[in-house]
């Protein structure tokens, strides 16, 4: 058999009915759990409640407390609805018995219809992007390319990213891949633009998160992420963001507010 994908190793489950649980890697100095994944991971429980026919089609995710790697967590799925076209799942997932993250996932039999988005110019040229060695969060797992000025331990939109090693050809691990990639640049675009990012600027963690699955995602393929921030206040921000595919495709929208206590 070939090796599972570091992706699909992430979202190996013990299953009992529909609670499953994961005991997370150790990450070294890294002591929260990165959010990207236990959305991932979230999103592959409840797919894991749904008929093959039926994809992924949008989440909605509130971080409810800080989750911590080495530690098992815990996935209880509720099926509220299944219909003929749509899917509804309600995910809660625990670590020692306290809640981390509340998601509600919708998945959707594609079917035909109209095939519509709006054109949008790079706000980044792949030729004007710059390779990016070293980014927080299993960066790693990801090549990035971002703009000459980018010195953050972060990812700053626009960047270009695909996956540093094959990915399986599996609706759902790609959907979960996407999810996993798409909490790498929501939180530094959370701030003002006339907001510096520095290391000692202050607090910051994601608040909620939510993906809408527009296209399939080939994750060794260059995807341009951009993102904007929309609001500001009561120290949380609003940031919007756009995943494209080298071919200016619209392949998923994101939206997240991040609070930042500066």
């Amino acid at each position: 058999m070939a090796a599972l994908s570091w992706i699909a190793q992430l979202l190996q489950f013990d299953r009992h009915g529909d609670d499953f649980c994961i005991r997370e890697p150790r990450r070294g100095a890294v002591e929260r759990l990165f959010g990207g994944l236990i959305a991932a991971q979230s999103l592959a429980a409840a797919g894991a409640t749904v008929d093959d026919g039926k994809l992924p089609q949008s989440l909605h995710a509130y971080f409810v407390r800080g989750g911590r790697y080495d530690a098992d967590v815990e996935f209880h799925v509720d099926r509220i609805r299944d219909g003929r076209a749509f899917a509804t799942r309600h995910v809660t997932a625990s670590q020692g018995g306290a809640v981390i993250l509340e998601m509600i996932a919708s998945f959707h039999h594609p079917e035909p219809g109209l095939d519509w988005f709006p054109q949008a110019p790079p706000a980044l040229e792949f030729a004007a992007a710059v390779p990016k060695a070293e980014v927080l969060d299993f960066g790693d797992k990801f090549e990035l390319r971002t703009t000459h000025d980018d010195a953050s331990e972060f990812a700053i939109p626009p960047f270009w990213v695909r996956a540093s090693t094959p990915i399986e050809d599996d609706p759902l691990i790609r959907a979960c891949t996407l999810t996993f990639m798409s909490d790498l640049g929501p939180v530094p675009s959370a701030l003002p633009p006339n907001v510096r990012l520095r290391s000692d600027l202050g607090f910051a963690a994601s608040l909620d998160h939510s993906i809408w699955f527009h296209r399939p995602f080939q994750p060794e393929r260059w995807h341009r992420y951009e993102i904007q921030p929309a609001n500001h206040n009561d120290s949380r921000g609003l940031a919007v963001g756009s995943l494209y595919d080298a071919d200016t495709t619209l392949i998923a929208s994101v939206t997240q507010e991040a609070l930042w206590r500066i």
